[in-house]
């Protein structure tokens, strides 16, 4: 793409150069002095004798000033160029760009736009059409041949999302969009990061395209976080880089809470040639609890972050016991002690019955980290597979020992050794021994690091069958080397015994100090199988809402209106409509990240195709023509020039006031000229000053349909609701502006009104294009189709129905719901049943919110803003005024207060726009029940 950093657009004018000894020849003259004489005739006729004069050589110095304003003038023609672009070597085909804005592209997104205009250019140049198909986009996208023109401004539109792209879906596109051409040119701009087996399918049939393009991407530069465990002591972040990366060895990883508040920093120290490396948070369990993100510093890609979960926070434990009635006497149940040391860093799960075969197969579909059993024997049959898959799968069994246990020990599948049959006492009447203290903690368990209680007395015991692996499995032990605790692996997950009781009876170690040091190590260990409530509810089928989404530079937005509710239970590959973020709900959501445990940062490197493939490197500059500079240094030598001749020739000395002037006036003119090439300065543009104007208040803004009628009308409506807003609340809107959406900046304005008039001229797809940044942005576009639907709105068959079917045919609509009752529009200002104007048959749809937890509360509370409202009632043509208030449009009804309700309406609806779902506070509660009148 790029040949060298510096070049001339016209070398052949450098040819001039070979002037410049010439010009030095003539520029060595300088005319003589002219001499004032007084006029006298006598006087002149005495000198009539001529006399021969030879010229004065010039000063060295005006030489040399000459020949460098001859060299910039000579230079300057030949245009210089910074960064110069080289031309784009296109077949006489169509263009196809397949550009990546993943994850990764975020970091050089601007080099890659640049260089995709810089091939639209070139295309636009030849005349010939081209085809732009996102690697990550939605999967009803339509790719078609258009204008360099309109393709330009698609692609400007186009940017980076947390995602991984899908390459081969988007070459399908293009293949199926160049369906029939000849000789077209493929342009790859890639990330740069290989998708493993995915790009193996990176062809397109040689018959359509005979030449491609490949820009790769850097990703020297890019580190990423590929998974993070919550180990015994620390919670460690998997660092990952490419095998030549440039970063340096050592990289920091910042730990950050829900806040944004930093609660540590971790370093990775990578090893030569290594590009795999551990960050440690050795931090108390309470502190990693509190950690909601992990962030690499001085990285700007979604792959640096790294969100937490339920999974890498809390634990949820399901309690199990043996014996009933524990809640009679709480001090003597089983389960007292257990819940009591695992509650301030654990979710506690208790079945609902007491029917083993019930509660078994329940608790393990909320995907518990620990299921802990006191003093059950025998399990059922029908949930042994069960429970032995959930252990396989990383789920951490605790069992106590009892009387159950110890009757049924002999053939039990869920313990880590084989115990003898019956208990062992310690310190009885019958018996010499006394109750054994705890020894150090072994080295081959989670208890390493514990000091061993010396308070801790057993009396009674489950003893194991001495083997050759006992010591192995033996993570706490007796005075007399008998096991207290054992454990053993069982593929993710592990089993756990504790050989007493796990209440008082058997020994005092459920009382102690160390028995919570005890369960918080296990809790270390163990992972949950799954997300709480959230996840469970994908497990039935119900999807999870999104909560909060990366942008591709990792920092965390509200989910844009594409972004659609996620199935964990079918992929977690981030995609265009589950891009890397947190699903669910505030209490309980799962975390999906770019990045999964064992990931690699590999180059993208083509497979093999019979089409011809160039490697180029992406435009890392923009291209700054040099010749205006030139052409100013060579007018201010001009100048100097100037008075240095004025200064030979003794002007100066003669009238120094004229002097000063015009010097004055040149160095005024010099300053002026002094100016950079205005093509790449940034001056300001027309329509700037209303621009920077309108940024000074509220405004209302409404679309131009080009229709006189309908504009004034929309005018007039706007101007009604601002000055009605302007009496009614503390809002003052300034006056409404009308909106050119092709060409106007639509980012200042909350609402856009935008009333859809059959007989005006479709909206191009750069417009429309314009339109749907807007409203992925966060703004608002109310569409009045004025025909009174009273249905759906896609089923109507008006001609402004069908052209609104068309607008919104190639905008990003998220699913749609006619406002319902709990809506925090029916209560932004005032308490509204429906959203009247000049009708009142067609109900107000706005975005339906996936939020089905609302059941009997007065206001929703997973309401945000809707990007989109339709209506088919003419609200501006109810909210028109004249300039006396007298309104402009009867009322289809004759009803005069259906006016006064159209006016809440637009009060409603701007409140909602400003304020977003301030009501849905709780605070709010109160005062709405009681104008509700509940």
């Amino acid at each position: 793409m790029l040949g060298l950093p510096f070049a001339f657009a016209l070398p052949a004018v450098l040819f001039g150069l070979i002037a410049l000894p010439a010009i030095w020849w003539l520029l060595r003259l300088t005319p003589p002095k002219p001499e004032t004489e007084v006029f006298p005739p006598l006087r002149i006729l005495q000198k009539l004798v001529k006399r021969e004069e030879t010229p004065a050589k010039s000063p060295w110095w005006l030489t040399l000033l000459r020949l460098a304003l001859a060299a910039l003038v000579i230079f300057a023609l030949a245009r210089p160029l910074l960064n110069p672009q080289t031309e784009m070597a296109l077949e006489e085909g169509p263009l196809l760009i397949m550009i990546d804005n993943s994850w990764a592209s975020a970091s050089d997104w601007q080099a890659r736009q640049r260089t995709g205009a810089a091939l639209i250019q070139s295309a636009g140049e030849r005349g010939i059409p081209v085809a732009i198909s996102p690697s990550v986009s939605p999967p009803s996208a339509a790719i078609r041949l258009v204008d360099a023109a309109t393709a330009a401004a698609s692609f400007a539109t186009l940017e980076p999302i947390a995602a991984e792209p899908n390459r081969a879906q988007a070459l399908g596109r293009l293949g199926e969009a160049a369906l029939g051409s000849e000789n077209a040119t493929l342009a790859i701009l890639s990330d740069g990061l290989a998708q493993l087996d995915k790009d193996s399918a990176l062809n397109l049939d040689a018959n359509i395209v005979s030449k491609t393009l490949l820009f790769n991407g850097e990703i020297t530069q890019i580190a990423a976080i590929s998974e993070a465990q919550n180990r015994t002591n620390a919670l460690e972040a998997t660092i990952i880089r490419s095998q030549n990366s440039q970063l340096a060895d050592e990289i920091n990883v910042n730990a950050i809470d829900e806040k944004g508040r930093l609660l540590g920093t971790a370093t990775a120290f990578f090893e030569d040639g290594a590009s795999e490396a551990i960050a440690a948070f050795e931090v108390p369990f309470e502190l990693r609890n509190d950690m909601a993100t992990l962030r690499i510093e001085n990285q700007k890609n979604a792959a640096a972050t790294y969100m937490l979960d339920e999974n890498n926070r809390r634990r949820r434990f399901a309690l199990f016991s043996g014996l009933a009635g524990d809640e009679d006497q709480p001090l003597l149940s089983p389960l007292y002690y257990i819940a009591r040391a695992i509650q301030p860093y654990a979710d506690i799960v208790r079945p609902r019955s007491n029917d083993l075969s019930v509660d078994i197969p329940e608790i393990l579909e909320q995907g518990p980290a620990v299921i802990i059993m006191a003093d059950i024997g025998v399990l059922p049959n029908v949930v042994e597979s069960q429970i032995e898959e959930w252990i396989e799968a990383g789920g951490t069994l605790v069992r106590f020992a009892g009387p159950r246990l110890a009757a049924s020990a002999d053939d039990d599948p869920f313990l880590p050794v084989s115990l003898r049959s019956g208990e062992r006492e310690l310190g009885g009447a019958l018996t010499w021994t006394e109750p054994q203290i705890v020894a150090p903690f072994s080295a081959n368990g989670p208890f390493a690091e514990l000091d061993a209680p010396r308070d801790v007395t057993v009396n009674r015991q489950l003893l194991a069958h001495p083997d050759a692996q006992l010591a192995e499995k033996t993570w706490a032990s007796l005075q007399d080397g008998t096991p207290l605790v054992t454990g053993e692996r069982r593929g993710k997950g592990t089993i756990v015994l504790f050989h007493v009781t796990a209440e008082a009876t058997w020994s005092n170690l459920p009382i102690s100090g160390s028995f919570v040091d005890m369960l918080r190590r296990i809790a270390d260990i163990s992972a949950n199988t799954g997300a709480s409530d959230s996840t469970s509810q994908s497990a039935t089928g119900e999807a999870l809402s999104p909560l909060r989404t990366l942008r591709s530079d990792g920092e965390l937005i509200n989910p844009p209106s594409f972004v659609k509710p996620r199935d964990t239970a079918s992929t977690a590959v981030t995609t265009y409509e589950n891009p890397a973020g947190l699903y669910g709900t505030q209490d309980a959501f799962s975390a999906l990240n770019i990045l999964n445990t064992g990931a690699t940062l590999e180059p993208f490197v083509l497979s093999q195709t019979q089409v011809p493939t160039e490697t180029l490197p992406y435009a890392v500059a923009e291209e700054t023509d040099l010749s205006g500079w030139l052409f100013a240094i060579a007018f201010l030598l001009l100048i100097i020039d100037t008075l240095a001749m004025l200064w030979i020739n003794g002007r100066f000395k003669r009238n120094y006031k004229s002097a000063g002037a015009s010097a004055a006036i040149l160095i005024a003119i010099a300053a002026i000229s002094f100016t950079p090439n205005p093509t790449h300065a940034q001056d300001a543009k027309p329509g700037d000053e209303l621009l920077i104007e309108n940024l000074d208040a509220t405004r209302i803004g409404y679309v131009l349909t080009g229709r006189q009628d309908t504009d004034t009308i929309t005018k007039a409506g706007i101007s009604g609701i601002s000055r009605y807003l302007a009496s009614r609340t503390a809002l003052e809107p300034s006056d409404p502006v009308g909106l050119d959406i092709e060409t106007d900046a639509l980012a200042i304005y909350p609402l856009i009104y935008f009333p859809i008039d059959a007989d005006a001229d479709m909206p191009s797809e750069t417009a429309i294009a314009r339109l749907d940044a807007y409203m992925q942005a966060g703004g608002s576009i109310l569409f009045d189709t004025r025909d009174q639907i009273g249905g759906s709105f896609s089923s109507g068959q008006s001609p402004e129905n069908q052209r609104l079917r068309d607008i919104m045919r190639n905008l990003n609509v998220p699913p749609l719901e006619p406002v319902p009752a709990d809506h925090v529009l029916t209560k932004s200002f005032y308490i509204l049943d429906s959203f009247p104007g000049v009708y009142d048959g067609s109900p107000l749809w706005v975005q339906a919110s996936n939020d089905e937890n609302n059941i009997d509360r007065p206001v929703r509370s997973g309401d945000g803003v809707s990007p989109i409202l339709i209506t088919g009632n003419d609200l501006a043509g109810a909210w028109a005024l004249d300039e006396s208030g007298v309104p402009l449009r009867p009322i289809a009804s004759g009803n005069p207060m259906q006016r006064i309700y159209a006016f809440r309406t637009g009060v409603n609806i701007m409140m909602y726009m400003l304020t977003g779902n301030y009501k849905a506070d709780q605070v709010h509660i109160p005062a709405l029940l009681e104008r509700l009148g509940q």
